[in-house]
């Protein structure tokens, strides 16, 4: 498998994770486990909107305000699981003028 094919899988299965939450979150996970496998088997960087969009503890589908709670507080935003109870911090770089 080449790295475009996996990038386009791993794009693809994040978007039918999407849409499948609302039905059967079940699957929306599993979409991310198989997506967290083929990008760590070809060993590839998940862009910063993927990153965000799964918990990395508990490998569960992360939709704001239904199963995740995301703050903004002291130069960091803070997203937290409900499912597994733990956090990510992601730092806040100011603006330079």
């Amino acid at each position: 498998m080449s790295i475009a094919i996996a990038k386009h899988r791993i794009r693809k299965l994040f978007s039918e994770a999407d849409k499948a939450f609302q039905k059967n979150p079940k699957l929306a996970d599993r979409y991310v486990e198989l997506a967290r496998k083929i990008g760590m088997k070809m060993n590839l960087r998940f862009p910063k909107t993927l990153k965000r969009k799964f918990c990395k503890h508990c490998d569960h589908y992360l939709k704001p305000g239904v199963n995740s709670r995301v703050r903004i507080h002291k130069h960091r935003v803070t997203i937290y699981c409900l499912n597994c109870k733990k956090f990510t911090r992601i730092p806040i770089k100011p603006k330079k003028n």
